[in-house]
């Protein structure tokens, strides 16, 4: 069957053949504060108890509950502070000023805030308390063996907090995915080249870059190569040499000067599919070369970047061991009508916002043309329209992929 005239691959049968088989990469340990943003490589229990005794949650005197059935007044016979702790142990009849998160003292049990409290000398008197009063227990937040955390979280900044609180210096990471990015053209000119009406700006390497980094990638950018097979194919070797994926940008179609496909053939790679039922971004072609996964993106750059948030982005998460790699579609109501749709799953750069019942409104763009950079940005996400989808009217239900920026 001709490539022309073959049935296209749907979304759904694309990534899977995308994702088929990737395996997580290795893992390596970071130090603890730099591994924001970094995927977990096995599980992080906690190395130590916290509190790892109980202390107080106020600034004022730590007593024996037996003492305060009623309000009495006791001998002062000391201090606790945070990091310096009352030596002795406290008999009846005794209290002992404390501050906060200081370990109450053995024999004491409850803490009486300090306006509760008059003091003459070392005769300290206070009001009736119940044991427990003012006090953080011993293990309160977390103790010494307990997971926080599974294998395959993407670590926060509150979940490095907690993980420093929990003693780990360092912190098993999966390694972060090596990316080669090779842009495909005679008519490309790197940014700031000038207004030649001959070039185009070449801002697929750098938007695209930027969506990889926000997934963890190393992007190893190999330039701009002409429309000659011999220079292609040479950047693809090198992208073989190191790079756990390598990403071509344009050249993925059928005319003349369209040399992906001849490249990666000089190479030994095979392509798996070429062709999805797909707008926009029909041209994406997959392959692989032993652990090498190779994705042959459109030029146009809504192409390139939409097929980075579909195909890309999934498999860097599941490189990673995320569990969460697959596109999330969020419901949302159609803010205009829509016409019926063809063959091809759209992704529509669509407004989208709360109504005034809080649902998600998503309105497209009326021009959707895959050239048009300046629509991206005044986007929030794109609006999803199934292959064959009906004619629809504005205030039905649809489905949208948020733009994580």
């Amino acid at each position: 069957m001709n490539r022309k005239t073959e049935p296209l691959l749907s979304v759904e049968a694309a990534l899977a053949r995308v994702l088929d088989g990737a395996q997580t990469l290795p893992a390596e340990n970071v130090p603890v504060g730099d591994a924001h943003g970094r995927v977990l490589a096995a599980p992080l229990a906690a190395l130590r108890t916290q509190p790892p005794a109980d202390v107080s949650s106020m600034d004022g005197y730590a007593a024996r509950s037996a003492d305060l059935a009623s309000p009495a007044t006791l001998k002062l016979a000391g201090e606790s502070a945070a990091g310096r702790a009352y030596a002795g142990e406290v008999k009846q009849g005794e209290t002992v000023r404390i501050f906060t998160g200081a370990i109450l003292p053995p024999g004491t049990d409850t803490v009486v805030a300090q306006e509760d409290v008059k003091a003459e000398g070392a005769a300290i008197s206070l009001p009736a308390a119940k044991a427990g009063q003012f006090v953080r227990k011993r293990g309160l937040d977390f103790v010494e063996g307990k997971v926080a955390f599974e294998a395959g979280r993407r670590l926060s900044a509150r979940d490095i907090g907690l993980a420093a609180a929990m003693d780990h210096a360092r912190v098993p990471v999966v390694r972060r995915p090596r990316v080669a990015v090779i842009a495909t053209g005679d008519e490309l000119a790197q940014p700031g080249a000038g207004g030649d009406p001959n070039r185009i700006v070449a801002s697929n390497p750098v938007a695209l870059a930027a969506l990889l980094r926000q997934e963890n990638a190393i992007v190893i950018d190999l330039g701009i190569a002409p429309d000659k097979v011999d220079v292609i194919a040479s950047s693809i070797r090198r992208a073989r040499a190191d790079a756990d994926v390598l990403v071509t940008l344009g050249g993925a179609s059928v005319g003349d000067h369209d040399l992906i496909v001849p490249a990666l053939k000089a190479e030994g790679i095979e392509v798996g599919f070429h062709r999805v039922a797909l707008r926009p971004g029909r041209p994406l072609l997959f392959g692989t070369a032993g652990p090498l996964r190779v994705l042959g993106l459109p030029g146009n750059p809504v192409s390139t970047f939409v097929c980075g948030c579909l195909f890309i982005v999934p498999l860097l998460r599941k490189l990673q061991g995320r569990n969460d790699f697959a596109p999330a579609p969020i419901p949302a109501i159609l803010g205009a009508d829509m016409k019926p749709n063809d063959h091809r799953q759209d992704y529509l750069r669509a407004k989208i916002g709360r109504g005034a019942d809080g649902r998600l409104v998503a309105t497209p763009h009326e021009r959707q043309d895959s050239s048009m950079q300046a629509l991206m940005v005044e986007s929030d996400g794109l609006l999803i329209r199934k292959p064959n989808a009906p004619a629809a009217k504005a205030g039905e239900p649809c489905e949208v992929i948020l733009f994580a920026d």
